[in-house]
């Protein structure tokens, strides 16, 4: 499957033929994998993940626009193998575009980047992996969503305030899981706390008639305050809550979750964000649309301020101190130049509320409290501004 559709937002004004105009062009590129049976089976994910908050960028983007003489136009390029995409977005490039968003696994999305080289600048909206923003760094590469290191450190810095430092690991079997739980430890050993026993889930049980006579004996172990999971496509994480050997906490991938998006971030403007969404998708607003949307925002946020639609201006704006980007979470984001990561701060939450928001309290830091979440400047390799 391979579909590359073209969206020019929702604006029906004048085509701003005048020679001053700016249009600014933007590819959405999105790689569909093979997610496997997923034993749980209870939250799909919707298929149009990302490119919704794409297309809700270009749209509020465009009602700005306007006004300045600037228009913004999305392609869109979905598709299940990645050598289609890789030709698709040449073609794009061949025809001008120099801005991509993309949902893409890591070691692909560093292979297309590489491709189109320096003078395109792509915005990862689609993968958590750590190695991007510290050993594997792409010159020409930005990070919107947040890594899998600032989602497991916000949640262990809250597990610091409420006091919950002995835990239960649970992991599951996917490569995904285990970076997940490689991402936890890190946490751990940073803030101090102690894991007092690690279990691997490796059963292929249904859960769903059998997990209360299951779970209780699965964790039973060593006393702990809290149980930590690892299960980031849902294979038996919603079946630890309340089956517990002792009563306890249950957070990580399931339980209280740390996110870059929820439905239950409401305040900061965020509601307006969320209406707009829904009218747009008729469906809730989640990670991927909202740092895909994110991403289109940076564009042209940076556009608007330096009234240029160049890449290497572009690049240098975003990487400077003077970028600040609006994304209704109660602080400006910026990027990191070293490694190309937007801060942001991260919502913990539970399927119907906010819980808290990460950084906390107490947490202070140099430069940026957002610089305690995840991999801070002397841990990188990476050194972006070098190249912008």
């Amino acid at each position: 499957m391979t579909s590359l559709l073209s969206l020019s937002g929702f604006y029906s004004g004048p085509l701003y033929a005048q020679a001053s105009s700016q249009t600014i062009e933007i590819a959405y590129l999105k790689l569909v994998q093979d997610q496997g049976p997923v034993l749980s089976n209870i939250f799909p994910i919707p298929e149009d993940s990302g490119q919704r908050g794409a297309e809700l960028a270009i749209q509020d983007s465009n009602t700005t626009g306007r006004f300045l003489n600037q228009k913004y136009q999305l392609s869109q390029v979905v598709s299940q193998d990645f050598s289609a995409i890789s030709e698709q977005a040449a073609t794009l490039y061949s025809r001008g575009i120099r801005f991509f968003v993309t949902d893409i696994p890591a070691k692909e999305l560093q292979l297309l980047a590489q491709q189109l080289g320096d003078q395109a600048l792509f915005f990862n909206a689609g993968t958590q992996d750590d190695a991007l923003r510290t050993t594997d760094c792409v010159s020409n590469l930005l990070h919107t969503i947040p890594s899998r290191a600032m989602l497991t450190d916000a949640l262990a810095q809250w597990l610091q305030v409420k006091r919950l430092t002995r835990w239960l690991m649970i992991t599951g079997t996917t490569p995904e899981d285990t970076a997940y739980a490689e991402a936890m430890k890190r946490a751990a050993k940073r803030f101090g706390h102690k894991i007092v026993a690690e279990k691997h889930w490796s059963f292929d049980t249904d859960l769903r008639r059998s997990a209360q006579k299951e779970m209780p004996v699965f964790t039973q172990t060593d006393e702990y305050d809290v149980v930590v999971v690892a299960d980031e496509r849902g294979d038996f994480g919603e079946y630890v809550l309340y089956n517990t050997w002792y009563p306890r906490p249950v957070v990580g991938t399931q339980g209280l979750t740390p996110v870059a998006w929820h439905r239950v971030v409401e305040q900061w403007g965020a509601a307006q964000l969320q209406s707009r969404f829904d009218q747009l998708a008729h469906r809730w607003m989640n990670n991927k649309d909202y740092a895909a949307w994110l991403a289109v925002r940076s564009i042209a946020e940076a556009v608007t301020r330096t009234k240029k639609t160049e890449v290497d201006a572009i690049k240098h704006f975003i990487a400077s101190e003077q970028f600040e980007l609006a994304g209704f979470k109660g602080r400006k984001l910026s990027y990191r130049a070293w490694s190309g990561q937007l801060r942001q701060p991260i919502p913990l939450v539970h399927a119907r509320s906010l819980v808290s928001q990460s950084p906390q309290e107490g947490f202070l830091h140099p430069v940026s409290e957002l610089d305690t979440l995840g991999f801070d400047k002397p841990e990188s390799q990476c050194n972006l501004m070098k190249n912008f």
